[in-house]
């Protein structure tokens, strides 16, 4: 036995660690698990700030399971084994010609736990990464190995490309990739105000828009991210800008204020206006994947609620309004990000184009009184929460704001009706 931690520090259980090498042996330790009566649970990276990858039985830690299977340059397919960490594929793919249409803000999730947990980046036109799979290789409760596809087992497959390892142990995954471009980003500041008033035609006229929303305060930090013609030069961050924005300020120093601030709360509005201040603009052009993501060191606690696109600034308001109301200081920008709506039965964006926002505190001080307030604001829109981040929602409530949440409920039941894959978590969001 061992004892996991995840990355966040927010989960903890004791386990017995399996590290197959091939789907043949993940396929053995699974059916052995089994038929001993033992519960199984694969583990990525372990960034899911939720108990989605907790088990009291077999934790499968895939690292060994890695690296592309097969690469089809002029169709774009590519299959990967499970535990491919994100990095790692991108730099293969840049060598194969290729690249993932788009990427969440971190890369060092596995290719499965990111799919799994409905891991997702921004642009108005695009899903999460879960939309850019086109098939599957899972192993059921019996270790027999299943795949799947919109064409082959369309079910399973809309169930099991965001399926929180209910259903399954993914072995492989085929993405849908193109042809690799470069992506030219423009980082501004900006005033909130003026940011939602021009909401809709920053979110249209943009490839990949965000913003970052400085709480306490009417500053934001706006990111456009647009693709270039092939052939453009690039013109990357040089190696000291890039160290000093984002290593040394974005998280050394920022870690420093956090843990300021954690002692002296106070100072928390004042240091928001300081650093919202202190923003300069910058532009640069790199291969897309560097773009796209960015390193994370500072620790701490997410939660990020999937809403109607339209209800975004309602939503800003209120939790406005409720930091004004409360006594919370939040020292950590809210982050807001928006995907096209996709029809995988959990995804967060099934049925309607959606806007995402994130919240986070440091991971020293109290998160529960905000995230609860964040909750329960977005939920007055029909709100749908990570399923890799933090919430307190149940399988009743779940169940009214995804229409397909009775279908995915049967279909576990029909695959793994012992419950091999089962955990707490899953019995909360499932039932």
């Amino acid at each position: 036995m061992t004892t996991w931690t995840n990355w966040a520090g927010t989960v903890r259980a004791d386990v017995t660690v399996a590290t197959p090498a091939t789907v043949g042996e993940l396929q053995r330790v699974v059916a052995g698990a089994a038929e001993r009566g033992q519960r199984v649970k694969a583990i990525g990276a372990g960034h899911s700030f939720t108990a989605i990858g907790a088990t009291d039985g077999i934790q499968l830690r895939l690292h060994r399971m890695s690296g592309v299977v097969h690469a089809d340059r002029a169709s774009g397919l590519v299959t990967v084994l499970a535990g491919t960490r994100l990095h790692e594929l991108n730099d293969t793919l840049w060598e194969l010609g290729l690249a993932l249409t788009n990427l969440g803000d971190i890369d060092v999730q596995t290719v499965s736990g990111a799919i799994s947990t409905g891991t997702h980046g921004t642009g108005a036109k695009l899903g999460g990464l879960a939309t850019q799979v086109r098939a599957l290789e899972l192993v059921l409760a019996d270790g027999s190995l299943r795949r799947c596809s919109a064409d082959a087992d369309p079910d399973l497959f809309a169930t099991a490309c965001v399926g929180l390892g209910a259903l399954g142990v993914i072995a492989t995954v085929t993405l849908q990739c193109e042809p690799a471009f470069a992506l030219a980003a423009n980082e501004a500041p900006s005033t909130l105000d003026a940011v939602l008033a021009d909401l809709d035609d920053e979110v249209a006229g943009n490839d990949h828009f965000e913003f970052y929303w400085f709480p306490h305060t009417r500053s934001v930090l706006t990111k456009r991210n647009n693709r270039v013609l092939p052939g453009t030069e690039l013109q990357p961050l040089g190696r000291a800008r890039a160290w000093l924005d984002d290593q040394f300020l974005s998280n050394t120093v920022f870690d420093g204020v956090n843990r300021l601030t954690t002692r002296r709360p106070a100072l928390i509005p004042r240091v928001n206006e300081v650093a919202a201040r202190a923003l300069s603009a910058r532009g640069y052009v790199d291969r897309s994947y560097r773009v796209f993501a960015s390193p994370r060191t500072v620790r701490f606690r997410e939660m990020e609620y999937a809403v109607p696109r339209a209800a975004v600034p309602q939503v800003l308001t209120e939790i406005e309004r409720w930091l004004d109301r409360s006594s919370e200081q939040i020292g950590f920008p809210v982050e807001v990000r928006f995907a096209a709506a996709d029809d995988l039965w959990l995804s967060t964006a099934t049925g309607r184009d959606t806007g995402y926002l994130a919240v986070h505190q440091y991971h020293r001080r109290e998160h529960e009184p905000y995230f609860r307030a964040v909750e329960a604001i977005a939920c007055d829109v029909d709100g749908r929460p990570h399923w890799g981040k933090l919430h307190y929602r149940d399988a009743a409530s779940l169940a009214a704001t995804y229409p397909r949440h009775a279908d995915f409920v049967a279909l576990r039941d029909k695959l793994d009706p012992q419950r091999v894959f089962g955990n707490d978590y899953l019995t909360c969001v499932l039932g």
